[in-house]
């Protein structure tokens, strides 16, 4: 996989304040989603909370596929994803603005999509723990696959603070919808292989002792050994018909 990135990195103060933007338009718009979050909580008490849920197997479910992760059954559930969402919606959006936009609705629908299709029917499921599973695997699979420094730190990053999601995609504890993990987990792993060019790898310092190495190889290539069509004859085998046959004769029996 080869990703262009420049000669020269950039690294000025504009280059600097361009990195500093994208991490504050992450860490604003994962504020703004979690208001959202909890401005829907608080007005919860004000509809049927069940009917915009996702009903597994349920003609009526599929509208919570859309709407689910918006729901949240208690306030230590709201703030348990809000926690989780604003840190790695920061990594994700920081480091991947393009994206992490264009993975969120994969990954919104995957996490309903599995707990539609995996849930038990009668069920009902929402919070946006769907979407945080989401996000932790597309920052921690686009490292794997990018593989440069800043890809690199956020998976680490993501996988020291969060590494336990690889556990909640199975089933553990009753009431905890793991079909919504393992949907959101699943779309963005699809995500970081659909969209792991879609933001350019970023300036990369280069070393001095670099430089040195590159010196000391010939331009000319003098320490790789020629094709063995130019290696020159230095001595052919002669004709077989000019040789001369020794012929010995038979043993005689005493």
């Amino acid at each position: 996989m080869h990703l262009p990135t420049p000669d020269a990195p950039p690294d000025t103060p504009a280059q600097r304040a361009a990195d500093r933007g994208r991490f504050v338009r992450a860490l604003n718009a994962s504020l703004a989603f979690v208001l959202v979050l909890a401005a829907v909580y608080s007005a919860q008490g004000q509809f049927d909370v069940g009917a915009w849920s996702v009903q597994p197997w349920s003609l009526e479910g599929l509208l919570g596929l859309l709407t689910a992760p918006l729901l949240h059954g208690s306030i230590e559930h709201l703030a348990t994803n809000a926690i989780s969402l604003l840190m790695l919606g920061l990594l994700a959006g920081g480091v991947y603005p393009r994206a992490t936009l264009r993975a969120l609705p994969l990954i919104w629908l995957g996490s309903g999509l599995g707990a539609w299709l995996l849930g038990s029917a009668g069920s009902h499921h929402l919070g946006a723990s769907g979407l945080t599973h989401g996000l932790m695997f597309l920052v921690f699979v686009l490292g794997l696959l990018r593989r440069d420094r800043p890809s690199i730190a956020a998976a680490m990053i993501a996988f020291m603070f969060y590494g336990g999601m690889l556990l909640t995609i199975l089933p553990r504890e009753p009431g905890i919808s793991w079909q919504a993990h393992l949907g959101g987990a699943v779309a963005g792993v699809i995500a970081a292989f659909l969209f792991r060019r879609s933001d350019p790898l970023a300036p990369r310092k280069r070393y001095s002792w670099e430089d040195e190495e590159d010196s000391m190889v010939p331009a000319n290539d003098e320490l790789e050994p020629p094709s063995p069509r130019e290696v020159p004859v230095l001595w052919n085998r002669p004709d077989p018909e000019q040789g001369v046959v020794l012929r010995f004769p038979p043993r005689r029996e005493p």
